[in-house]
């Protein structure tokens, strides 16, 4: 059969639909797509991996009996010819990074950029790093200096501000003003031109650790401990023009402010320039590698897991005739 013919076989068995219907179904659902998409991550990152001469076995999501505090991974792994076996986490970047920070506004834009100053590499630190920044915005996103130079606010923001009793008037009064007759969708296509315009020039990489709290997690907050898993792996593909897998030992990352045995939520892992020849410049900080044998050799054997505690996922969901 062609490809066609076995998605279009697999669509009627599994969703006994038509094409046609699953793909207008897939389309309006944000949910499904990001579901579909993290497959796809796991898939090519598997893929990837045993490219490198590594076995790969996936984790069962669901135990029987209690999870291994240890195994929170995706996959179990160990290099050919190898005894010990550890555990990969897959994740991938934040998507919503630039607005979460509000890097549509200039002040947020040049403060965020001096704050992760070290991990550009154009910025030559013995020299005034705000000059420098301000130079960057200006050559490189100059409406950032005209046309957008005045603050945007989101439509719950306005509603919020409007309802307190503000009698000094500002420059955010002003702002949320000017802004207060356009409608939610109006502000949203607002916020949404400018981070397109941010991100043709800079994009922002960032992690999303969160996990979930239970006695057999035996986590004290909701982010993972950094035994949990011995290596993650992040796809860039939400930044980047294809999916680029990075890596690291969670030993090598800072740990939470709150607990020392646990990670972080989020960790700003460098920047994506886009080229004006239409490539991508990618910067990362020292402790993300793109080589994998790089982090493969900064693991310990005392770190392996016990291969009889190990629950490999061995289920065929669909079987193709």
């Amino acid at each position: 059969m062609t490809i066609f013919q076995r998605l279009e076989t697999f669509v009627l068995k599994t969703f006994k639909t038509t094409l046609e219907v699953f793909l207008t179904a897939l389309k309006m659902s944000p949910n499904a797509q990001g579901y579909v998409s993290g497959s796809v991550t796991e898939l090519l990152l598997k893929q990837h991996l045993e490219g490198l001469n590594y076995e790969v076995k996936r984790i069962r999501e669901k135990w029987e009996g209690k999870k291994h505090p240890r195994h929170y991974g995706d996959f179990y792994f160990r290099k050919n010819e190898m005894d010990n076996w550890f555990v990969l986490e897959s994740k991938g970047v934040k998507s919503n990074s630039e607005k979460w920070h509000k890097l549509y506004n200039y002040d947020n834009l040049k403060k965020f950029l001096y704050n992760h100053s070290e991990k550009l590499s154009w910025i030559d630190s013995k020299k005034d790093i705000e000059k420098q920044i301000i130079a960057w915005i200006s050559t490189n996103l100059p409406k950032f200096v005209n046309e957008y130079r005045d603050n945007l606010y989101d439509y719950e923001e306005i509603q919020k501000y409007n309802r307190q009793n503000h009698t000094k008037e500002t420059s955010k009064s002003r702002a949320i003003i000017a802004l207060d007759t356009f409608s939610r969708d109006e502000i949203s296509d607002m916020i949404k031109d400018r981070l397109d315009y941010l991100t043709s020039k800079i994009r922002v990489l960032e992690t999303h650790f969160v996990s979930g709290i239970s006695a057999s997690s035996e986590r004290m907050q909701a982010t993972p401990r950094k035994d949990e898993f011995n290596v993650i792996s992040v796809d860039l593909v939400l930044r980047f023009d294809e999916h680029k897998f990075v890596f690291v030992n969670p030993n090598q990352l800072e740990s939470s402010g709150e607990n020392a045995e646990h990670l972080q939520q989020n960790y700003i892992m460098g920047f994506v320039f886009p080229q004006t020849d239409g490539s991508l410049k990618l910067e990362l900080t020292e402790e993300w590698l793109d080589n994998f044998d790089d982090v493969y050799a900064t693991l310990s054997v005392e770190n392996a897991v016990n291969e009889n505690d190990m629950q490999i996922d061995n289920r065929n969901i669909i079987t193709e005739e």
